[in-house]
């Protein structure tokens, strides 16, 4: 089931997101570390009404952020649509005990049905340059790759943006 995020889901969070960090860095991925994701990050996201979670067997196991925010990040990249009326996806974790089980593939399926019952244009996502199973899952799903961007306190390695025409 996936429903929006509480303040008492904090933790859980934090340990998916933590316990994917340990797994990205076992694979040699260093996308995610000690400054980011943080508690500020959901705490902000569950204010803003963005961020959701996934629980299975009544466990959460996962947690997503859909936004209307576009990341000043963001703004030299050619979009392929105009920079208005997006949706953008951040912070997509599957605890690591849970993933293979489809529900990256959920998240991503109801985040898309939730831009198309709200009229939006375009879903906008980053994914780091040195996770290629993720840039693999976006492509299978036909985002489009469209150019890089940097965050400093994550890694020296760019993140690729990608967008999917609604």
């Amino acid at each position: 089931m996936i429903r929006k995020a509480t303040i008492k889901d904090i933790d859980s969070i934090l340990i998916i997101t933590k316990a994917c960090a340990a797994y990205m860095i076992e694979n040699g991925i260093f996308q995610w570390n000690e400054h980011y994701p943080n508690k500020t990050d959901f705490e902000n996201d569950i204010l803003k009404d963005e961020l959701y979670v996934f629980e299975y067997q009544s466990n959460i196991v996962g947690c997503m952020v859909i936004s209307t925010y576009m990341d000043e990040e963001y703004l030299p990249i050619k979009w392929l649509t105009t920079n208005k009326n997006n949706v953008y996806i951040h912070r997509l974790a599957i605890h690591p005990k849970y993933q293979g089980k489809g529900f990256a593939k959920q998240f991503m399926d109801f985040a898309e049905e939730f831009a198309l019952k709200n009229n939006f244009q375009s879903i906008r996502l980053d994914t780091f340059s040195q996770n290629k199973r993720n840039q693999k899952f976006y492509e299978l799903r036909n985002y489009k790759k469209l150019g890089e961007i940097y965050f400093q306190k994550q890694s020296k390695h760019p993140f690729y943006c990608y967008e999917l025409v609604l």
